[in-house]
């Protein structure tokens, strides 16, 4: 959020040239046959993002296999709640932009950004309910998973046969040789592959940081018994030091070892530099009354504060009276709402579906100023209505949480 603001405020100021100049400078790649030339925002946008994607990745595979998706039907009220917080804002925007030059922009409202969700649940504190953290991680699992998939089958043009060819190659291999090898660099080398062959299949080259997040394992390749304190020599040395390590770190899966290694970076570095590269808006005057009178700023503002609001509460009731899920003891349907409004929160997914639908036209600057307006609006709002009323986690709170959706009525 720190990094939007000063973007903002860099390109509004006298020194607004330096902020385009530096982001649209080219770097590249020469090597004879190959070549590759990128924007520093495109290389950030391709490439840095990869990271951001393998760490989502990641956190899909392990709430599918051991977290919160992992039985359908105490996953049931997130997933529907997340369809619905996908289809009615992507709806809202295809109405309004029916037959026009934006119609391609669909995608942009239907993300929602966990890491600012989370943020603004925390500053909030006890004043919701667990169940509430839980159904909105769940939720923007779901989401993310249903954005990788809209970008992969709607924002991918021209694919190359051969190409995509190779990048699945270079998967299989990795998935084949993921229980045998453990060195790091094989899986980079490899990563490389897949990320160049969809990139030069034009298909979005990120995608192959979610295709390996999921293909980690999540079992760990050493048991988990300890070391005795007994066996550790008095005198430490170098060898023993490393042999414990090597233990431990064997002791828990990759998927959990990666998250907790790679989690920080992404968070701390390659979200805000993105932030900082694609929240620069230009807020002239003139921007800003063509802003206003495009139906791609209202379609985004309209998809992520209504729509969000309108499907999430509309698919967890449809969940809750048809029996498939029920809400916790001691969650009321304001919290519910309180969470569709603050899944209009979209930011950085959203900016990226924008990149691809609008590139750098005055649509995408439209489209922008829609997701950066929607989002301050849907963290008041959804504030707002969860503010009132301290909850506190009791352990009974915590328990009704972890069995949300469990049992049907």
């Amino acid at each position: 959020m720190i990094s939007a603001v000063i973007a903002l405020v860099w390109a509004n100021s006298p020194w607004s040239d330096s902020y385009r100049s530096l982001w649209e400078a080219t770097i590249g790649i020469d090597l004879s046959r190959w070549g590759l030339e990128l924007t520093v925002r495109e290389w950030i946008n391709d490439l840095a993002m990869v990271l951001f994607f393998f760490v989502a990745g990641l956190e899909i595979k392990r709430e599918v296999t051991h977290g919160e998706l992992r039985d359908p039907r105490q996953a049931a009220l997130p997933i529907l709640a997340a369809l619905g917080g996908m289809v009615v804002p992507a709806g809202i925007y295809a109405v309004l932009n029916s037959g026009g030059d934006g119609s391609h922009g669909w995608g942009v409202p239907m993300a929602t950004d966990i890491a600012i969700v989370m943020g603004v649940i925390a500053l909030i504190g006890t004043r919701v309910p667990a169940w509430l953290r839980l159904f909105l991680l769940a939720l923007a699992i779901v989401d993310d998973i249903g954005a990788i998939i809209v970008i992969a089958v709607f924002y991918s043009e021209g694919v190359s046969g051969p190409w995509l060819a190779l990048a699945a190659v270079s998967l299989t291999v990795a998935l084949a040789i993921r229980s045998r090898v453990p060195w790091v660099g094989a899986y980079l080398a490899l990563g490389a592959v897949c990320w160049i062959s969809l990139h030069e299949a034009h298909i979005h080259p990120t995608l192959a940081g979610v295709a390996f997040g999921l293909a980690s394992p999540v079992v760990p390749r050493g048991d988990r018994s300890l070391v005795d304190v007994a066996e550790v020599p008095s005198a430490l040395n170098a060898e023993t030091v490393s042999e414990v390590t090597r233990r431990a770190r064997e002791s828990v899966s990759v998927v959990e070892w990666l998250q907790h290694r790679l989690h920080p970076w992404s968070t701390f570095l390659v979200v805000p530099v993105f932030a900082l590269a694609n929240a620069g808006v230009e807020i002239s005057s003139d921007l800003v009354d063509d802003a206003l009178s495009s139906t791609v700023t209202w379609g985004v503002v309209a998809g992520l504060v209504l729509g969000k609001t309108i499907g999430i509460t509309l698919a967890t009731l449809l969940a809750v009276v048809t029996g498939i899920g029920r809400l916790p003891r001691g969650v009321t349907w304001r919290y519910v709402i309180g969470a569709g409004a603050l899944g209009g929160i979209g930011f950085t997914v959203s900016l990226f579906v924008t990149e691809l639908a609008f590139g750098e036209s005055i649509l995408g600057e439209d489209a922008r100023i829609g997701v950066l307006v929607a989002s301050l609006l849907a963290g008041i709002i959804g504030t707002l209505i969860v503010w009132p009323g301290t909850v506190g986690d009791s352990v009974d709170d915590i328990v009704a949480a972890s069995h949300a959706s469990e049992s049907t009525t």
